[in-house]
């Protein structure tokens, strides 16, 4: 299993409120977890590295060897809401970091096992050769609107509420995450992303790059190169992972 990350400010934002973190828990399995904050200048790096630091503690405390799948589910559910408490706490205690807030998408890896948590607009894509599936589901307005069949997924991608997400860490006492589970052959990829990303680039140029791209330690930057030779008006953040 490789791993590599990389995230950038992008071509306009003036600080970069995303977030990510790539840790080993043991020799067979990987956590990989990408936050994008939000709330002005002055707090959303801080919700979103607080709550990858939080997240990724919380998961490394009650981590253990050869855990079923129901213990997984339980620890990533309660990483987000400890996650979530603690940014919704700093943001009720200091006037500069009120209404912060940030996404949370993450994976835990074990072996060919992929359980993923997410909570906001950021994605996790499973990748092969013969296709890109987004394997989370946004909260976001736009999503809401695509499912009632207010609008074409097409219209949506240049929806102006398409910022607009319905759920995030640290902006209410409680949040709720979904999970997702699914199975991965060797040679697959994985790929967790903020909107950054996912906003520019569309699925099948993704896949491209993934899979055709000759030097797989460059992916990153060739994603971040797109976005921003097409403006990046957000910040920029993949973790991209060969199984």
């Amino acid at each position: 299993m490789q791993c590599w990350g990389l995230t950038d400010v992008g071509c306009v934002r003036k600080q970069n409120q995303d977030a990510y973190q790539i840790e080993r828990l043991d020799r067979d399995n990987m956590l990989c977890v990408v936050c994008d904050g939000m709330g002005g200048a002055k707090s959303g790096n801080i919700a979103s590295s607080l709550a990858v630091d939080v997240f990724c503690q919380e998961i490394r405390r009650c981590w253990t060897p050869n855990m079923d799948q129901n213990k997984i589910d339980q620890i990533l559910t309660s990483a987000v809401k400890l996650a979530n408490f603690t940014v919704y706490d700093q943001a009720k205690q200091f006037e500069e970091f009120d209404g912060m807030g940030t996404t949370l998408v993450a994976m835990l890896i074990s072996g060919t096992t992929v359980t993923v948590i997410n909570v906001g607009d950021s994605r996790a894509y499973g990748i092969a050769r013969s296709g890109i599936r987004q394997i989370t589901r946004d909260h976001s307005l736009v999503q809401m609107m695509v499912e009632r069949g207010d609008l074409t997924p097409e219209v949506a991608k240049t929806y102006p509420g398409k910022n607009f997400i319905t759920r995030a860490i640290g902006t209410e006492p409680m949040v709720m995450s979904d999970i997702f589970h699914c199975k991965v052959e060797k040679g697959e990829f994985l790929l967790l992303c903020s909107d950054g990303l996912s906003n520019i680039l569309d699925d099948q140029e993704i896949l491209f790059e993934v899979v055709h791209g000759v030097n797989k330690r460059r992916c990153c930057k060739r994603l971040l190169d797109i976005a921003k030779s097409r403006g990046a008006p957000d910040n920029v953040t993949s973790v991209l992972v060969l199984i």
